[in-house]
């Protein structure tokens, strides 16, 4: 490792086959935390390749526990992490307004490191027991439409780091991966990312996939829509730059998106967006993220039909329907 990181901080680059051996190395314990700290580090300094990000993604991949849902062509909607921003737990929300609106939801998801609540710890917070059991990931699927991936069950490598992640407490390329090693590899994905080169990273590596898309990216820095600023839509067909207004929504405030202090702010946080309770603002993030997941799923059907779709599944109740036995199948 010391060689590589002397290449490393000479700005060279990893090739695709070296990538994936370092993260292969990674999982089996070769290397020290402050090691990982240091190549964590680099990848702070500079983007990360094409190449390298396809070597970690394919050892990721390679190592995981496979999962195979395929017959429920499910989404997954997941944010990078690392904004900076510690909003609530937007995407996680979103997946159960989704799930809610009649659609197949795999949300791959781990605890919190560059925020205080991640959606592990929000599903923990109300007592989700995390498993690999595939059997146990299909009756949830059969009784609710969702299904919750906790990281670590499914990849040593994310397991082996998370102590290093959690104590430096900025973002990684390990933020960048997590979307794209969801073990399910799911059919469907929207992808909020925190700048624009991530964007273009993304789009040109879902481009080659089999993974219908949208990258998503608020440019005032959020890794989702926050209805804060303009955001950039990325999908196969388009990009598109929306306002919150062109949609029909107010523009709101950082404050207004705060997550809290602690993971238990956060989930109340969570708790009142799936029972109406929230505020305007708050809802109306989740659901604008929601409608454009829904979007994905559904190319042919107008944004607005889609934005539609998402009211409908919060304002029903039928997301926190979905929730309740989500819960009273995986407690």
């Amino acid at each position: 490792m010391k060689q590589i990181l002397y290449r490393l901080f000479e700005h060279q680059y990893l090739g695709r086959d070296e990538a994936r051996q370092i993260l292969q190395n990674i999982a089996s314990g070769a290397y020290s935390d402050a090691q990982i700290a240091s190549l964590i580090t680099v990848f702070l300094m500079r983007s990360i390749s094409v190449e390298e990000l396809s070597g970690f993604r394919e050892a990721l991949l390679d190592m995981r526990v496979p999962v195979d849902l395929s017959e429920y062509k499910p989404i997954d909607i997941v944010g990078t992490g690392g904004d900076g921003k510690n909003t609530f737990n937007v995407s996680t929300c979103a997946c159960l307004v989704v799930a809610g609106a009649g659609y197949q939801v795999v949300k791959h998801g781990n605890y919190g490191a560059t925020s205080v609540s991640g959606a592990s710890n929000v599903m923990e917070n109300h007592g989700v027991k995390f498993t690999n059991n595939v059997a146990q990931l299909r009756r949830s699927m059969d009784a609710c439409g969702i299904a919750y991936l906790h990281a670590p069950l499914f990849n040593p490598a994310l397991k082996a780091v998370a102590p290093v992640r959690k104590n430096l407490g900025v973002r990684s390329f390990f933020n960048i991966l997590g979307p794209l090693v969801n073990p399910v590899i799911p059919a469907y994905q929207l992808l909020g990312v925190y700048n624009l080169p991530l964007l273009r990273l993304y789009s040109y590596t879902y481009q080659v996939s089999k993974t219908r898309y949208a990258v998503v990216h608020s440019l005032d820095g959020y890794d989702e829509i926050s209805l804060t600023s303009e955001f950039k839509v990325s999908m196969p067909e388009k990009e598109k730059v929306y306002t919150p207004e062109s949609l029909g929504f107010v523009r709101c405030t950082e404050a207004d998106l705060y997550g809290g202090d602690t993971p238990e702010d956060a989930a109340k946080i969570f708790d009142s967006v799936l029972q109406n309770t929230a505020t305007e603002a708050q809802r109306n993030c989740v659901i604008v993220n929601a409608a454009f997941a829904i979007q994905v799923i559904c190319p042919e059907k107008k944004i607005e039909a889609c934005l539609d779709e998402a009211r409908e599944s919060l304002h029903s109740g039928r997301a926190l329907e979905t929730f309740r036995k989500f819960i009273a199948v995986n407690a």
